[in-house]
């Protein structure tokens, strides 16, 4: 990995290599300033020369791909991980403090006028400004090491209508499957024919009840998500003395979400960035690049490719980040225990100098803790390192962070006989 030098006022210069790293150091003409990565700040004022350096983004539902090129070489790499966890913490959340208010305040009125949703306009859901502001986030991690000049995010937009029914054409689109129905029970309803999906009627129970296949919580209300059940199958799935055959439909919630985001993180770089050339792509254009040059699939080679600068020299190593959450909320446990006392839900702050994810040396290896009293040390892809370990024998190398991060080797694919890759 290159060295990302910073300038006696903090601003991105050129990186450099580790020999002339290691020379400035030792001259004490530069202190560091990060380890991961490896981060430089000059104490003496030099000349700035400066390349045009092109940031790819390559956006996502569940990952994120960055690269940042010149003409000549890449100089940074780097695939996250973002969470997946936000809408069921919010329900959870939602349900806990339900419970209290009904528990601490039984008189209190239900209120229905004061929600935020009608006082702000533009306001996204939490689990969609989550992701957007995880994407610009590791953008401007990009742009406190580099001097970049041009970004280029690929984004996508998707047919949801034509995904659901590949013949739809004209008035359909405004002719939705729900038309004419009053709501989402009595269309689900209709669809299964008023009988019941496991029994077909065999029970003779005359009660139909429209059962989630997956939790509301997580799968939410849509139809694909809903099936007709009679009142005794439904009581005897919930006793746990059947199970359902039937899956849920197709989910496009990850559709739904690249439509969101593609034109709302374009719209706030250029704001916050009016400096930079901010620009916008498509996946099939990197496809098509991809394949073209060579390259095997994968969140950094299709940044790589977005950023343009094809004749430049890869890394052949990237920076994995993995998103975690800074605390949990919720404070004791539900169940109760003798005497009224529950048991604390939050973890101590630090246990021996150490928290939960901080990234530590052990047994010649770099990992992260999962676990704290004797420490279970594991790397970011679950290989574990040591599940029981004395705080003794680690050395703390990094504090956690809200990204946490290691370097991977990049897998080269050869492609087909025929061009395609592999992986495509």
């Amino acid at each position: 990995m290159r060295v990302f030098v910073l300038n006696k006022r903090g601003k991105p210069l050129m990186p450099c290599s580790s020999a002339k790293a290691r020379l400035l150091l030792k001259e004490k003409k530069a202190i560091v300033v990060r380890r991961t990565p490896f981060t430089i700040q000059l104490t003496i004022a030099t000349g700035e020369t400066k390349q045009p350096v092109s940031l790819g983004v390559d956006a996502g539902y569940k990952h994120v791909g960055l690269s940042a090129s010149t003409e000549k070489a890449e100089l940074y790499a780097s695939e996250v991980e973002l969470r997946q966890d936000v809408s069921d913490l919010l329900s959870a959340r939602r349900a806990l403090r339900q419970c209290r208010r009904n528990r601490k305040t039984r008189y209190r009125a239900p209120r229905f006028d004061n929600r935020i949703r009608t006082k702000r306009k533009g306001r996204l859901a939490p689990s969609v400004e989550n992701r957007i502001n995880a994407h610009l986030s590791r953008i401007e991690a990009v742009l406190r090491l580099l001097p970049v000049t041009k970004i280029t995010v690929e984004t996508a937009s998707f047919d949801i209508q034509l995904l659901k029914n590949p013949n739809i054409a004209g008035k359909e689109y405004q002719e939705g499957e729900q038309l004419a129905f009053w709501n989402v029970r009595e269309y689900v309803l209709f669809r299964d024919g008023h009988v019941c999906q496991h029994c077909h009627g065999r029970s003779k129970d005359p009660v139909l009840n429209v059962h989630h296949l997956e939790s509301r919580r997580t799968g939410g209300d849509s139809p694909g998500n809903l099936i007709t059940l009679c009142e005794t199958c439904h009581r005897a799935l919930h006793r746990g003395e059947m199970k359902l055959r039937a899956k849920r439909g197709q989910s496009l919630r990850a559709e739904a979400f690249m439509g969101i985001m593609r034109w709302e993180v374009l719209g706030r770089l250029k704001t916050s960035h009016p400096e930079l050339e901010v620009n916008n792509t498509y996946g099939y254009r990197t496809k098509h690049v991809r394949i073209r040059n060579g390259i095997a699939k994968s969140h950094c080679a299709d940044a790589f490719c977005i950023a343009g600068n094809l004749g430049a020299e890869r890394l052949g190593e990237f920076f994995f980040q993995k998103q975690t959450r800074r605390n949990n909320r919720q404070i004791h446990k539900l169940s109760i225990l003798k005497g009224g006392i529950r048991k604390r839900n939050q973890a101590p702050f630090e246990v021996k100098g150490f928290r939960l994810f901080d990234k530590v040396a052990c047994k010649g290896e770099e990992g992260f803790i999962f676990g704290p009293g004797f420490f279970d040390v594991r790397k970011l892809d679950g290989t574990r390192i040591s599940a029981g370990l004395s705080c003794k024998k680690l050395h703390l190398l990094e504090k956690r962070q809200t990204y946490i991060k290691e370097i991977r080797k990049e897998e080269a694919l050869p492609p087909l006989p025929d061009g395609r890759d592999l992986r495509a």
